[in-house]
């Protein structure tokens, strides 16, 4: 009898302990993620995942497929052979090494321009007071909240006569002026930046002797490297997409790769309207172009990417 009731014992801390090791597996222990935790989060990033590199698979394949890989329904990914004549096509559509140089002149200056500014309001709001501060920090929360179609045409109208329509001035006056692309964010992020800062290395650097002006370029700005470069990357992207304001203010002047690519798009699809295959044959060509378009992208953040994920860990942008 008393044989029988160990053995039962025996059995059940058996059965206990299976269901300890079974349930540490499945919903983890302190400091130890469970397996059902990590198929989800895995999940949940294939699932994201998915969203953004699925329109880049799309284009890229079908890109490359020729006019009887686009007809045929039973190609659907992958073509037969690798089709470059849609990249010469919009390569010469595109006019792209002019484009690409214009780009780069209407998007860099005015993002360095954004971001210097930026840095000094920001930084003259984070350590300095004066009357009507905050007011006036009100005024530049309120500039964020204003939609930038109200203020297109009094720009356009103050901009035509200044006679800067058609320049770089039209991007580069408002950048200048802490009133760029959502000037309002940057200043945001070097203001709480600036106001985590250490005053007491501020105060030494007084007590040695120096100046206001030498104390914000040694001290604060060598510290706000990592806002430095989420300003500077998210000013570049956001003036590269800008396709409204661009084609506004620049006119035939200047142009941008999203400009061109916006009149490409609209001329396939006028042919298309009439032509009944003018669609597909025309659907490689398109996306050649749009990849082209966001090819410079692409390489910026491929070599810039270790300093963008720094720079938004240690800026704190994600509200966090």
């Amino acid at each position: 009898m008393v044989k029988v009731k160990h053995e039962h014992t025996g059995r059940k801390f058996i059965n206990v302990g299976i269901w300890m090791k079974a349930k540490s597996f499945l919903f983890g222990v302190q400091g130890n993620q469970g397996f059902l935790l990590k198929l989800f989060v895995y999940l949940l990033l294939i699932g994201i995942g998915f969203v953004y590199l699925y329109p880049l698979i799309y284009m890229g394949s079908y890109s490359l497929k020729s006019l009887e890989n686009l007809l045929n329904p039973l190609i659907s990914w992958i073509p037969t052979a690798l089709y470059l004549d849609n990249y010469v096509t919009a390569f010469q559509v595109l006019n792209f090494w002019t484009t690409l140089l214009q780009t780069l002149y209407v998007t860099v200056i005015p993002a360095v321009a954004q971001t210097v500014i930026a840095a000094i309001i920001g930084y003259g709001f984070a350590r300095y007071q004066f009357p009507l501060k905050k007011i006036l920090f009100v005024l530049v929360l309120i500039t964020f909240i204003i939609p930038p179609q109200v203020l297109m045409i009094p720009r356009y109208v103050f901009f035509n006569e200044l006679d800067l329509i058609g320049s770089i001035f039209a991007f580069l006056l408002p950048a200048a002026a802490g009133q760029g692309l959502n000037s309002t964010i940057f200043i945001l992020i070097f203001y709480q930046f600036f106001r985590m800062m250490p005053q007491a290395l501020e105060e030494a650097a007084y007590l040695d002797g120096a100046g206001n002006f030498r104390v914000f370029l040694t001290i604060a700005i060598p510290m706000a490297v990592p806002a430095i470069i989420i300003s500077f990357l998210f000013s570049f992207v956001w003036y590269w997409n800008e396709t409204t304001l661009a084609s506004l203010y620049f006119g035939n002047s200047l142009t941008t790769l999203p400009v061109e690519l916006q009149k490409f798009s609209e001329t396939f699809s006028e042919m298309s309207s009439t032509e009944t295959a003018a669609q597909n044959i025309n659907e490689g060509i398109s996306l050649a172009g749009t990849m082209l378009s966001i090819l410079p992208l692409l390489v910026v953040y491929l070599f810039t990417q270790k300093w963008f994920v720094e720079g938004v860990d240690r800026s704190g942008i994600t509200g966090e």
